[in-house]
């Protein structure tokens, strides 16, 4: 059986994104992952949702939690100086690369393990420098990575992707880096998903809250 294709969607502002993507090395070695930066705010407002962030006793408890599975993961974490923060540069940077592995981690680390704030310019500059994209304040504003980004982010919408990390494999999407053993079950074998998908599909709503 053919390896189905593999999509990675992530946005930088996540702290589970980050723990999800040293995980990835885990998947089995002839897997192939297409990289897909997004806006997480975008794919938040298509579905009227808010952030973790937003709701004050879920912020507290999402911060603590992050923490704690990181250490239980043995992977460095330290915060930004403030977050949420905003990510779109950072993302453009990680495009002006072609979503390339290496920038994904580099600027991963920078946000998560140094708790360096890519919303400064002087940081993406440094990381720029890194990363081998000249004149960052030209090569950011460029249209074309503003497309990119709008067109990933609608992509992912459109693929029913509704937060981050999120794995896409084969139309099939894991939520969260914490369903991440889930996708490699799938992997091993998809079959035996086949009734919880049925189940899933096919349960009535009971009562529905109104808005």
């Amino acid at each position: 059986m053919s390896t189905p294709k593999i999509s990675w969607v992530f946005d930088v502002i996540s702290p589970f994104a980050y723990l999800g993507l040293k995980q990835l090395s885990q998947l089995p070695k002839d897997v192939h992952v297409e990289f897909v930066p997004v806006l997480f705010a975008g794919l938040l407002n298509h579905h009227g949702q808010v952030g973790n962030a937003e709701i004050v006793p879920k912020r507290r408890f999402t911060y603590r939690f992050a923490l704690w599975r990181a250490r239980k993961m043995g992977i460095p974490m330290r915060f930004p100086p403030a977050h949420p923060f905003n990510p779109l540069a950072a993302l453009r940077l990680i495009l002006a690369t072609g979503s390339n592995r290496h920038a994904i981690e580099r600027v991963f680390d920078a946000v998560f393990a140094e708790g360096r704030d890519v919303a400064d310019p002087a940081v993406i500059a440094s990381l720029a420098a890194e990363l081998g994209v000249k004149d960052p304040a030209i090569a950011l504003a460029a249209p074309e990575l503003k497309q990119k980004l709008r067109d990933n982010t609608n992509w992912a919408i459109e693929n029913g992707v509704f937060g981050v990390p999120t794995l896409l494999i084969g139309g099939e999407t894991f939520w969260g880096h914490d369903a991440f053993d889930m996708a490699l079950d799938y992997l091993r074998d998809p079959q035996t998903f086949a009734p919880d998908t049925q189940t899933a599909e096919s349960l009535p709503y009971g009562a529905v809250r109104s808005h």
